[in-house]
Parts: structure tokens; C-alpha cells; sequence
């Protein structure tokens, strides 16, 4: 089995590296919420990190030098994310995988920008991250945006729902705010009505008066934009309380710990996400060294492997791992990746994104049709 060249101590704020660098090693890192009610998904972004370094080291690294992976824990939480950034420019990271949330990758790529730090994103889907001009030409990402998946799921509903009550609901995030309101204008622009439209707080566990509100305008549909943790619990309750509206979001439903919140209650939740990787015939031999760990790399695992792919061949073309020199590589050049080939547009965008509808049936789940 490879050694990975990743370090176990544990610093404030949920660092986790190893000691010092050897001159002749590249860091790199990867950061999300690897502590914290999101921690399903750090999980997901630390295993396709780790996987990614194994086997391009084993490939004989990059530019000669075998690669050193710092992974950084900022819990979703914005000013914790600042934090981590800051640490990674101190530990001279070279680039960055992350981060998960939106709320965390857009204040942190404040500092990476500054620090002319290349930062590719396996999963902030949020508009924001990558509309900014110019200043942020070093943030890229390898998945879709919010307002792709917001008008799948809009299209889906006004579809397949036409005439039954929506209710649309959001958790206040820079994420699920974001893709709620893309959602909202959507189905409006659709002439689908919403009915109720409300906001909860994330953390919140206590859905019962806004079940009953919806209970109360008849809700036949609910879309939620924010997380698996309150998705979860929102739709056990609903059906506890009598309540059989379909649940619709996003992609922060791709983990398994939602169904292990929501257990049989989740049964038919929708949910948009990109093309599922694992189906891609090229990501085959990484899935089945995952699964020969007894791990599925679902969700955004192989995101953040071609996140660290696509830096590497970067790095390859440019001879160097100067931001400013990878910049206009990533920009003109197509990558291969597990993800399939990938090709980014003026603003860091991958031009390739392919969301489609999912449903969950007995704890597992797959394409619609």
C-alpha cells in the first residue's frame, strides 16, 4: 500500500499537516469542513486529495518533485476559512483544492488573490466566486454553478409538478440562499407559482410551524436550497407530521448522511448534481482502488481528484508552478481528468457542466431516467 505523504498533527482551527516541507516536495492543499455537521463532505474532498497525490506521485510527481498535501478544516465557517487561508500562505502552499462551502471559498479567495495563490474549487457553486473580474483571474472551478442548477431543477418541477402548490425554502447561506432564489426567479419565469416561500436558519432542528404552514397551503412540492443535515431532518418531520410533499434540492444532498438522517422518510427526494462521475469510464481505475479501501467515492470526491489533476497538468505545460504562468494555460488548454475532459471559460468556469436529476430509493441514488 503507498505511503501518502500526509501528516496527522493537529493544530488550531482544525489543521491537519505534517512537519516541514523538504525542499525538493511541492504542497499543495486541499480545504473544506473536515470537523463540523458538514464534515461528510471534507471527508469526500480529503480522500479524493489523498488519492490524487498518491497517484501522481507514483507517476513520478510533478516537474520531478514528488507532491506534499496540507489539508486545512475550515467547518463552513467564513472567518474560519480566512483563518485557514492565512495559514496556508504561511505554510507556502503552492495551490489549493477547496473550499466546499460557498461562504467559505469566497471570503478565502480574498487572501489567495492577494497572495496570487491558484485556487481551484471541487464544489462552491455559488455565481459570486467566480464573477468578480479580473482581481480573482486565479480562482477556477471544476464544478457547475448555481444558476445551472437552479433553472434543471425549476425546469424538473414546472414539468412534472405543474399545478401542484410549491413551497420554496432556503437556509440563508451564501449557498442555499443563492440557489433558492436562482430557483424562485426561475419558476417564476416559468409561470410556476410559489405558494409559500420562506427561510430557516442552518442548525435549525425544529421544523414543526413551518410544516404546519405548509401543511396548511396544501404543499405538494417543497425545494430547499441548503444542506443534508436540515434537509434531512426537514423531511422526517414533514412526514411524521403528516406532510407527503416531495422533497427538491441540490447537490449538497449527495452524501450519504442524509439518508441516514431522513431514513425511509427520504424515499423519492429529488436533487440535482453534475453527471455522476463514477459512471464516467475514464474514472474507473480510481474507483476501483476507492472501493478496493471500502470506500465510494461519491459526491464530490472525484471532484476534488480533478481538481488536483487538472493543477498538475497546468503545471506540466507551464514548466513551473508560478500562478501567474498557469493562469492563461488554464484557460486555453483542455484537461483530462476522471471527471472527463475538462475546458475552462474567461471566468475559471468549467464549460462542460451536465446537472441532472436524481431521486433517492432505499438509501442509495441514481439519475431520474
Amino acid at each position: 500500500m503507498r505511503k501518502l505523504l500526509i501528516g496527522t498533527a493537529v493544530a488550531a482551527l482544525g489543521w491537519l499537516g505534517a512537519g516541514a516541507a523538504s525542499a525538493q516536495e511541492i504542497t499543495i492543499a486541499t480545504v473544506g469542513p473536515m470537523t463540523g455537521q458538514y464534515a461528510s463532505f471534507g471527508e469526500q474532498m480529503r480522500r479524493g486529495a489523498q488519492m490524487a497525490v498518491a497517484d501522481i506521485n507514483a507517476a513520478g510527481g510533478v516537474l520531478g518533485r514528488q507532491l506534499r498535501l496540507e489539508i486545512g478544516d475550515d467547518a463552513c465557517d467564513p472567518r474560519q476559512a480566512v483563518a485557514v487561508a492565512n495559514q496556508m500562505v504561511s505554510r507556502r502552499v503552492a495551490f489549493v483544492a477547496g473550499h466546499f462551502c460557498s461562504g467559505s471559498s469566497i471570503p478565502a479567495s480574498e487572501v489567495y488573490a492577494e497572495e496570487r495563490i491558484l485556487q481551484i474549487s471541487p464544489a462552491s457553486t455559488n455565481p459570486v466566486l467566480t464573477d468578480r473580474g479580473a482581481r480573482f483571474a486565479n480562482v477556477f472551478r471544476v464544478c457547475g454553478r448555481d444558476d445551472q442548477q437552479g433553472q434543471v431543477a425549476a425546469a424538473y418541477i414546472a414539468e412534472n409538478f405543474r399545478g401542484k402548490p410549491v413551497a420554496v425554502i432556503d437556509d440563508r447561506s451564501q449557498y442555499g440562499k443563492g440557489l433558492a432564489d436562482v430557483t424562485r426567479a426561475e419558476l417564476q419565469r416559468l409561470n410556476v407559482a410559489i405558494a409559500v416561500s420562506e427561510q430557516i436558519n442552518q442548525g435549525d432542528r425544529d421544523f414543526a410551524a413551518l410544516i404546519s404552514r405548509m401543511k396548511a397551503a396544501r404543499i405538494e412540492v417543497i425545494y430547499f436550497g441548503g444542506y443534508h443535515t436540515e434537509a434531512g431532518l426537514l423531511v422526517r418531520q414533514a412526514r411524521e407530521q403528516g406532510l407527503t410533499a416531495v422533497l427538491v434540492s441540490g447537490d449538497a444532498l449527495v452524501t450519504q448522511e442524509f439518508w441516514s438522517i431522513a431514513g425511509a422518510a427520504g424515499e423519492g427526494t429529488l436533487m440535482t448534481f453534475d453527471a455522476d462521475p463514477r459512471k464516467n469510464p475514464v474514472a474507473a481505475p480510481v474507483v476501483a482502488r476507492f472501493r478496493a479501501q471500502n470506500y465510494d467515492p461519491e459526491g464530490y470526491t472525484l471532484y476534488t481528484y480533478a481538481a488536483i489533476q487538472t493543477w498538475a497538468q497546468a503545471v506540466a505545460a507551464a514548466g513551473n508552478t508560478t500562478t501567474q504562468n498557469l493562469i492563461p494555460i488554464l484557460r486555453q488548454r483542455e484537461f483530462q481528468t476522471v471527471l472527463g475532459n475538462i475546458r475552462f471559460n474567461e471566468k475559471g468556469d468549467t464549460s462542460t457542466p451536465a446537472y441532472r436529476v436524481y431521486v433517492w430509493r432505499g438509501g442509495r441514488y441514481d439519475y431520474v431516467n
